[in-house]
């Protein structure tokens, strides 16, 4: 059974530590990490289990949620008739609602819980994706509303997930963050095979979200069951002072190796996201194709990703991080440039293949690398993920209004250089070990 007295704080000081764990792996042994002492939980092997795969699903409603939008934006730009350039501005509204939830996640999580926070989090991004659903026949005002609460909402829970995932991780003794991350990839595939069927079919923007609001709701509410319950002791943070509280949470900024991981994140952030935002309109735009067809690209494309995440926790556990996000940043930039200068449709699809493959491991890598710490995994989380998410606030409306000049497969060319940074930076991902002592 979980024991409800091992919660987890932001502060991580009211959680005992497990003293017969090492802060490194021995040499030889088959995961990759350092263990968290100030966030461990006890759990039966069956505990472990389920909240293992209660996570597998939330993530992959976080992914059916993402591609649902993302799979329809030709049908968005379409019922709105607006320019790449005006839809980019429109993405910008999720974005800047992603980076406002990422900002709130630790106190919404503070203040709920992490069971109770997944659940709100994902019924709030549910709302948002039913307005923009409906505001795409009303007006684009409501669609940029819609799209802000839907990043909100995404946001929180991404922080929330990566975390839990993290704990989980190291109670399992074994490399699975990038499994949970297949599980939001196979949410993806799901939500652009189930959005490409609609736009096959005419079917309006606003039923086909509407019945996957339905579907993630009522999911959301049934998994998050098998989640630890861990509640926070109010009277821990209250003896607090704010001030305190808000340089500790700064303090992580000043760790260099912690910079170097978010621009991991950042590259290969950007790579994935803007497929999410433009791989389907740049096969329409660039290479003559049918929306529909644009949103096949982009299931190929989460297909290979899903594929690659699924196999890439015993790659990790072989070779380690370093090697897996060398390997993936060399593929992201060879699927990229094949994508965007291929003479002909066939090879961009191998193209976005390869650029989907390539993007895999970075992002749960990254998660996996800033979370090890005894004291301050939580707000490392945050902070990385905030450093991702300034390539979806930054990339969708750079890369449409780029792309008004350029078209919109050149104005994918930036993206290959931050690639290439996070190829460089790469060695920030190699695990270290942090000296376990008392928490006071």
């Amino acid at each position: 059974m979980f024991n409800p007295n091992r919660i987890d704080s932001t502060r991580g000081v009211i959680l005992p530590e497990r003293p017969h764990l090492p802060p490194l792996r021995a040499a030889g042994a088959p995961f990759e990490t350092v263990s968290m002492t100030a966030t461990s939980i006890a759990a039966s092997p069956a505990a472990l289990r389920a909240w293992r795969n209660a996570l597998f699903i939330v993530f992959l409603l976080s992914g059916l949620s993402v591609a649902s939008m993302a799979s329809r934006i030709p049908a968005l730009r379409e019922t709105l008739d607006i320019s790449n350039g005006t839809l980019g501005l429109v993405l910008f509204g999720m974005s800047a609602g992603s980076i406002l939830g990422l900002a709130s996640s630790n106190a919404i999580r503070e203040r709920l819980g992490t069971r109770a926070g997944i659940r709100t989090a994902l019924l709030i991004s549910m709302v948002g994706l039913l307005i923009m659903g409906f505001g795409s026949t009303i007006a684009l005002p409501v669609v940029i509303v819609g799209l802000a609460i839907l990043g909100f909402g995404n946001g929180v829970v991404d922080v929330m997930m990566n975390l839990d995932g993290a704990l989980a991780e190291v109670e399992l003794g074994k490399t699975v963050m990038p499994m949970m991350h297949a599980f939001f990839s196979v949410g993806t595939v799901l939500g652009a095979l189930i959005g490409s069927a609609a736009a096959f079919n005419h079917v309006p923007l606003s039923v086909h979200l509407t019945i996957v609001v339905i579907l993630v709701s009522a999911a959301a509410i049934i998994v998050v069951r098998w989640i630890p319950q861990r509640p926070i002791e109010r009277q821990t943070h209250e003896r607090v002072p704010v001030g305190e509280r808000l340089r500790a949470n700064a303090s992580v900024w000043k760790d260099r190796r912690l910079l170097l991981i978010g621009l991991i994140m950042l590259g290969m952030s950007l790579a994935e996201g803007s497929a999410g935002d433009w791989i389907a309109q740049a096969v329409v735009d660039g290479y003559d194709q049918s929306p529909g067809t644009g949103a096949l690209v982009y299931g190929v494309f989460v297909a290979a990703l899903m594929l690659t995440r699924f196999v890439g926790g015993p790659f990790i556990d072989r070779f380690g991080r370093v090697a897996a996000i060398r390997l993936s940043a060399s593929l992201a930039v060879l699927g990229l440039a094949l994508f965007i200068f291929a003479p002909a449709f066939p090879l961009a699809l191998v193209g976005a293949a390869a650029w989907g493959a390539g993007c895999a491991l970075g992002f749960p890598v990254g998660m996996s690398a800033a979370a090890e710490h005894p004291t301050q995994s939580a707000q490392r989380v945050s902070a990385v993920a905030m450093m991702g998410y300034v390539a979806f606030l930054a990339g969708p409306p750079a890369i449409g209004l780029l792309g008004e000049h350029v078209g919109l497969l050149h104005a994918l060319l930036p993206i290959l250089g931050l690639v290439v940074i996070a190829l460089l930076a790469a060695p920030a991902a190699r695990p270290v070990g942090y000296a376990e002592k008392p928490v006071a």
